[in-house]
């Protein structure tokens, strides 16, 4: 299986994740919030790091449920811009349209 490369936006939602999670973590251990999470402490530290900019939802779902963070917050943090609109999934404001 190939994989594609990340767009921009990608890897730029993949950077807010693992700062949202690095924030909610706060001065709990990554060990302990991995385990309890049931990911490795590797797996987090990669997320929280944006060297894995699109993890699985069950992973992103386990670490938000232990750190006491709802999807929602999630997703509304991770699909802002940096002027603070929301994000269409493809990276693009919601008006913005492709010329054909």
């Amino acid at each position: 299986m190939v994989r594609l490369p990340l767009t921009p936006a990608e890897v730029e939602r993949g950077q807010r994740l693992g700062a949202l999670l690095r924030r909610a973590r706060g001065e709990r251990s990554m060990l302990l919030t991995a385990l309890d999470a049931g990911v490795s402490p590797e797996t987090l530290r990669k997320i929280e790091s944006g060297r894995i900019a699109t993890p699985a939802f069950p992973t992103i779902a386990a670490i938000a449920d232990v750190l006491g963070i709802s999807l929602d917050a999630v997703w509304s943090e991770i699909n802002k811009s940096d002027d603070g609109t929301a994000l269409a999934p493809s990276g693009r404001t919601p008006r913005e349209r492709l010329a054909s």
